[in-house]
C-alpha cells in the first residue's frame, strides 16, 4: 500500500511542478503585457475550466502535463485577431521574450532549490563526497581499508578471488607493511596527504619498491615501509579509461568515515543547496551526453536483459522510484530524485532544439544576431524566421524524442529500475 501512495504522490508532485512550469510562462507574459487565452492542467476533454479576465484557467482529463495559450508566439500563427496584433508574443522585445520562454525551466531551478534547502535542514543532502566508485568523489581524508592479497594484473573474471601467490595476484603490500583498515595516511614518501585522491595520485607517482607511508590509528602517529609493486590499474579521473601500469599498495577507500547524508542548519543549507544543486546540474549534463550510448542497453532489457541501473528513465519510473523511497522509509531519496527530476528537466527544456523552450529562445536570438549583423553591412533586415521551414527539424525531434520516451516507459514497465528487493 505504501508502494503506491509514494508513487501516486510522486506523479502528483511532478504533475504540479510541470504545471508551475506553465504558470512560470503565463505569470511573466502577462507582466510584459502579453495575451494568455488559456492556461490548462492536463490535456484531452476538459473537465472544468472558469473565466477571469481574459483567461481560460482549468482542468483536463489527461493528467499528462499542461499547457499555457500565449497569443502569437510566431509570426506565423494564424488565429490572431486583428486587435490582438499589437500583443502578439512575437513582436516584443527578444530579452521579453526570452524571460517569458525561459520562466519555465527556471520555475523547475527554483523548486528544486527550496526542495534541497528544505531537505538540507530537515532530512540532509546527499554527500556529494561520499564513493559511487573508487574514484568518483575523494573524501576530506584519506581513511583506508587495506588488503591482504590484490591483483598484479587485474583478472578478467570480475569474480574471480583474490589469493596470494596465484599468477596475478600478490600479498597486499600496505597489509604486509602492518597498515590497517581505518588508519589514516597522512603523508607518502615526501608528499602531505589530504584526501583518498591525494593518496592514490602518490602512490602511483613511486617506483615500485619501499616507501615510507605516514599514518595515524587511535591517535597515535606511526610509519611504515611498504613495498610497493607494479600493477594494473585504471586512471585516477576516469575508471573508464585504459589501464596502464602504476605503483600498488593495495589500499581502498573505507567509505564508513565519510557519511552518506549531512544534516545542515538553517542558515547553512544555504550554500550546501547550490552546492548540491551544482553536483546536480554537472550529472544531468552527463546523463545527457550518455543517453546515446545507453539506447542499446535500454533495448536490451525489453528483451530480457538485466537493466542497467545508469539506463535513463521515465516519468513512470521516477515515480516508481519514488514510491520504493516510501515504501521503505527513505523519504529523503523520494525528494532527491524529485530534486534531481526538476533540474534535468529544466535543463533539456533550454536545448535549442524546437519544440522545446530553448528552440524558441534560439530562434529569438539567431533573428538578433542577423538583423544586428545585417544592419551593420547596410542590408535590409531579413525579418523573422519562418517556422514553417523548420517543421521537418521540428517533427524529427518529435518523432525522436517520442520514440525515446515510448522505450523508457516501456523498459519502466516491463523491467523496471529497483533501489530495493520487493
Amino acid at each position: 500500500m505504501l508502494y503506491w501512495l509514494g508513487v501516486a504522490a510522486f506523479a502528483l508532485t511532478i504533475l504540479i511542478s510541470v504545471s508551475l512550469h506553465e504558470f512560470g510562462h503565463l505569470l511573466t507574459a502577462k507582466y510584459f503585457g502579453m495575451k494568455v487565452t488559456k492556461y490548462f492542467v492536463g490535456f484531452g476533454p476538459t473537465i472544468w475550466s472558469f473565466q477571469r479576465g481574459e483567461t481560460e484557467y482549468g482542468l483536463k482529463g489527461i493528467p499528462l502535463g499542461g499547457f499555457c495559450k500565449i497569443v502569437g508566439m510566431t509570426p506565423q500563427d494564424d488565429d490572431v485577431e486583428p486587435a490582438d496584433q499589437p500583443r502578439a508574443m512575437w513582436r516584443y522585445p527578444v530579452w521579453k521574450r526570452t524571460i517569458v520562454m525561459a520562466a519555465g525551466s527556471i520555475t523547475h531551478f527554483l523548486l528544486a532549490l527550496a526542495a534541497a534547502w528544505v531537505v538540507a535542514f530537515t532530512l540532509g543532502l546527499p554527500n556529494t563526497s561520499y564513493p559511487q566508485t573508487e574514484t568518483a568523489r575523494q573524501p576530506e581524508k584519506a581513511y583506508i581499508t587495506v588488503s591482504e592479497c590484490t591483483w598484479a594484473t587485474i583478472p578478467a573474471d570480475v569474480n574471480a578471488v583474490c589469493a596470494p601467490g596465484t599468477a596475478t595476484a600478490v600479498a597486499g603490500p600496505a597489509y604486509a607493511a602492518g597498515l590497517r583498515d581505518g588508519d589514516l595516511v597522512t603523508k607518502v614518501g615526501t608528499s602531505a596527504i589530504a584526501n583518498y585522491g591525494d593518496l592514490t595520485a602518490a602512490i602511483r607517482r613511486q617506483p615500485a619498491g619501499p616507501v615510507t607511508f605516514e599514518y595515524q590509528r587511535a591517535g597515535e602517529t606511526k610509519t611504515a615501509a611498504v613495498d610497493l609493486i607494479i600493477g594494473d590499474r585504471k586512471p585516477v579521473t576516469d575508471d573508464k579509461g585504459a589501464i596502464s601500469k602504476v605503483a600498488v599498495a593495495g589500499l581502498g577507500w573505507d567509505t564508513s568515515s565519510v557519511p552518506s547524508m549531512i544534516k545542515y542548519s538553517v542558515a547553512g543549507a544555504v550554500p550546501a543547496t547550490f552546492e548540491y544543486g551544482w553536483f546536480i546540474v554537472e550529472n544531468s549534463f552527463s546523463a545527457l551526453g550518455r543517453i546515446p550510448e545507453k539506447i542499446p542497453a535500454l533495448w536490451h532489457s525489453l528483451t530480457g536483459s538485466e537493466r542497467d541501473p545508469d539506463t535513463p528513465i521515465s516519468v513512470v519510473g521516477a515515480s516508481r522510484l519514488g514510491g520504493e523511497a516510501i515504501e521503505h522509509g527513505v523519504p529523503e531519496l523520494f525528494f532527491n530524485i524529485f530534486i534531481s527530476l526538476n533540474v534535468f528537466i529544466g535543463i533539456f527544456n533550454l536545448l535549442p532544439l524546437l519544440p522545446v523552450d530553448g528552440g524558441h529562445i534560439a530562434i529569438a536570438w539567431f533573428e538578433r544576431a542577423r538583423s544586428w549583423l545585417y544592419a551593420r553591412l547596410r542590408r535590409p533586415d531579413p525579418g523573422r524566421v519562418d517556422y514553417y521551414k523548420l517543421m521537418p527539424i521540428t517533427y524529427a525531434v518529435i518523432l525522436i524524442g517520442g520514440a525515446f520516451t515510448l522505450l523508457t516507459i516501456t523498459a519502466d514497465i516491463v523491467n523496471p529500475i529497483q533501489i530495493f528487493n520487493r
